[in-house]
C-alpha cells in the first residue's frame, strides 16, 4: 500500500519505520528543508529516535504531490498545524481514501476537536482518529503497542485496522470519535498535574488520586459533549492516561515536574524544548468546562497554575479542601 505520512517528527518517523518494515511504500513529508536534509543524510531522527534506522522504502521530501497516489494518509503534525496541513493535503488527496490523525489536542483558537477540523478541510475523505498509549519512542523500536482507531465511518476504521495492524501494533476499532479524542487530549492536562505532583515530591498517594479523579473529570465532560462513558475506561482513556502520567517519555509530565520544582509554565515548556500539548489543552478544557457547565476542579486548578501563576501548593490545598462529595458520579450528579 502507498501511505503518505505528513509530519516527520518523532511519531511521523516512528509510523514511517513501522509501515515500511511491514511492506508498505511510504512517503514522509515535512515542510522543513533542514529536516529533510538531516533525515535523508542520517536515515534516522537523531534527536527523537536515535539509533532507529529509517528504511530505504521511506521517501523523505518537501514535495506533497505523492499524496495524489496515496491509498492512506496519516497526519502526524501537532494539533495547532492540523488545519493548515489538512488544507494543503485536500487539493491532492484522492477522494474516499481515509485520513488518519495521531495528534492529540484541540484547535487552539476554536477549541474544536481535530476530527471536526479535518472533516471541514477534507470533506471528501473519511477521518480516523488513532489514539491510545503509544509513545513514539517505543512504536519506532517495535515495542508491543495497542491503540484505538475511531471513526464515524466503520469501513474507514476497519481499513486502517487491516493495513496498520501488525503482531507488535494491535488496533481496536471504535465509533466514539468524541470520547476517543477527548481522552487523548485531556490526559495531557492530567499528566501535567501529575508531573507537578512529582516535582513537588508529595508522594504516590496524591498522584494516584490525581489520575483517578482526573479520568472522572474527563469522562464527565465527555458525556456532556456526547461521548460514551465506557470509552474513558478503555485504551484512549485510562490507558493513555496511565502511560502519560507515569512515563518520562511524556513531555507533559516532564513539563509538570519542572513546574513543581519551581519553574514557571513558560520556563518549563522551554526547558522541555518541544511541543507540550497539555498547555494549550488546559486552556481549551477550562473553556469547555465553562461552556458545558461541567465541574472540573483538577482542570480548573491546573489552569490557574499554568495561566495565572498560582502556587501549585495552594492549588493542592484548595483541591483537598473542597466540599464533601459522594464518589459515585451518578449520586453526585443527582445531588446537585
Amino acid at each position: 500500500m502507498q501511505i503518505s505520512i505528513l509530519g516527520a517528527g518523532g511519531f511521523g518517523c516512528a509510523l514511517a519505520i513501522m509501515c515500511a518494515n511491514n511492506g508498505h511504500t511510504v512517503h514522509l513529508w515535512t515542510n522543513s528543508q533542514p529536516e529533510v536534509e538531516a533525515l535523508n543524510r542520517d536515515r534516522e531522527h537523531k534527536r527523537l529516535l536515535p539509533g532507529v534506522a529509517i528504511p530505504p522504502a521511506v521517501e523523505i521530501t518537501l514535495d506533497l504531490s505523492p499524496i495524489s497516489r496515496a491509498e492512506l494518509i496519516l497526519l502526524a503534525v501537532p494539533s495547532f498545524a492540523i488545519r493548515e496541513v489538512s488544507h494543503k493535503a485536500a487539493a491532492q488527496a484522492p477522494a474516499g481514501i481515509p485520513v488518519a490523525c495521531v495528534a492529540k489536542g484541540f484547535e487552539p483558537e476554536t477549541y474544536k476537536l481535530l476530527a471536526d477540523v479535518i472533516e471541514e478541510e477534507m470533506p471528501r475523505n473519511p477521518c480516523v482518529i488513532l489514539s491510545g498509549p503509544s509513545h513514539a519512542e517505543e512504536v519506532g523500536r517495535g515495542v508491543p503497542t495497542t491503540i484505538v482507531a475511531a471513526s464515524r465511518s466503520r469501513a474507514a476504521a476497519e481499513m486502517v485496522q487491516d493495513e496498520l495492524m501488525t503482531p507488535l501494533f494491535r488496533i481496536y476499532v471504535n465509533d466514539d470519535v468524541t470520547g476517543v479524542e477527548l481522552g487523548g487530549a485531556l490526559k495531557n492536562v492530567i499528566a501535567l498535574a501529575a508531573g507537578i505532583s512529582d516535582g513537588l515530591k508529595i508522594g504516590d498517594n496524591a498522584k494516584a488520586a490525581l489520575m483517578t479523579r482526573g479520568i472522572t473529570e474527563i469522562a464527565r465532560l465527555g458525556v456532556a459533549m456526547g461521548a460514551k462513558s465506557e470509552t474513558f475506561a478503555g485504551l484512549s482513556g485510562i490507558g493513555d492516561l496511565i502511560v502519560t502520567c507515569t512515563s518520562m517519555h511524556s513531555r507533559n509530565r516532564r513539563a509538570g515536574i519542572f513546574i513543581g520544582e519551581g519553574l514557571t509554565a513558560k520556563e518549563a515548556i522551554a526547558k522541555v524544548g518541544m511541543t507540550v500539548e497539555g498547555y494549550t489543552a488546559t486552556l481549551c478544557a477550562w473553556r469547555l468546562s465553562q461552556q458545558y457547565g461541567v465541574d472540573m476542579p483538577i482542570i480548573r486548578e491546573t489552569y490557574k497554575v499554568l495561566y495565572e501563576d498560582k502556587d501549585p501548593k495552594d492549588a493542592i490545598k484548595d483541591l483537598m479542601n473542597r466540599p464533601k462529595r459522594h464518589e459515585s458520579e451518578v449520586i453526585w450528579l443527582l445531588s446537585k
